[in-house]
């Protein structure tokens, strides 16, 4: 869910952080069920314009936005380290090839669009954005994007409380504001800018709400980076908390989403 920096408590950049970036697929099928999609509006304006509808999608997890592209007219070809996600996704009728997208080998294949949801934070970014730009075909698109949350307070501070005391290297132990996903995607094009590969890139965001019962709260966190690696304990106190207070609300609330996105094309030599 959170982007850079926050899906990765190893003290390292997150694309080092191994560990954690190949642990979401210790529950797949709950990560799929649990997580949001991405905004159509995001995706009509990724595919809007491009050469042709090949896309590929690096670090394509359980296949969500990939699903949404197939929905859209495309064909796309999944890159995953994570070999219990890609086996996720090709039950779902997505093609996957296991590799980091840094020793992913192309074999001469192009593309018209190279997307990365919720997963560009664990690219090196020496490698990323020029190896993006070496498998576009010339006017194709790069379309990096992810999720930005933050609960009610109600439910943000017992949560954060929570794990402070019994998990103190998770990230989740202060709030992240908004600020500080948008400076990570200004380094995101700031890098694609570094390749000379690409036209000005966009700074996208879009702003929604979703109503969370309970129980669909308590599904979804046990998929953010911060708690994956947690062992059953300590997860289930941070989880009875976070039920509190949300039983303290009625047991429901509304969470406030945006999502980012730096998004450029690459130029016609």
């Amino acid at each position: 869910m959170p982007t850079l920096p926050s899906e990765q408590p190893e003290p390292v950049s997150p694309h080092q952080a191994r560990r954690t970036a190949e642990s979401f697929g210790a529950d797949a099928r709950r990560y799929d069920r649990a997580r949001p999609p991405y905004p159509e509006e995001l995706v009509a304006r990724v595919v809007a314009g491009r050469p042709g509808a090949e896309v590929l999608d690096v670090g394509c997890g359980t296949g969500i936005a990939a699903r949404q592209f197939q929905a859209a007219g495309c064909a796309v070809l999944g890159v995953e380290p994570d070999a219990r996600m890609a086996d996720f996704a090709r039950a779902g009728g997505l093609r996957v090839e296991v590799a980091t997208f840094e020793g992913w080998e192309p074999a001469g294949r192009a593309f018209d669009v190279v997307t990365a949801a919720q997963s560009w934070h664990w690219v090196d970014p020496a490698v990323g954005a020029a190896k993006a730009a070496r498998v576009l075909r010339p006017g194709g698109r790069l379309a990096v994007f992810g999720h930005v949350f933050e609960p009610p307070a109600d439910v943000a501070e017992p949560f954060a409380d929570a794990c402070r005391r019994v998990a103190p290297d998770s990230p989740f132990g202060g709030r992240r504001p908004l600020e500080t996903y948008q400076a990570g995607y200004a380094r995101v094009a700031d890098a694609i800018r570094e390749t000379g590969r690409f036209g000005q890139p966009e700074q996208w965001r879009f702003d929604w709400e979703r109503s969370y019962a309970r129980d669909e709260w308590l599904d979804l966190l046990p998929t953010t980076g911060g708690l994956t690696r947690l062992d059953p304990g300590p997860l289930a106190e941070i989880l009875g908390a976070v039920g509190d207070a949300v039983d303290g609300l009625g047991g429901r609330f509304t969470m406030r989403y945006t999502t980012l996105a730096t998004s450029a094309v690459r130029d016609a030599h």
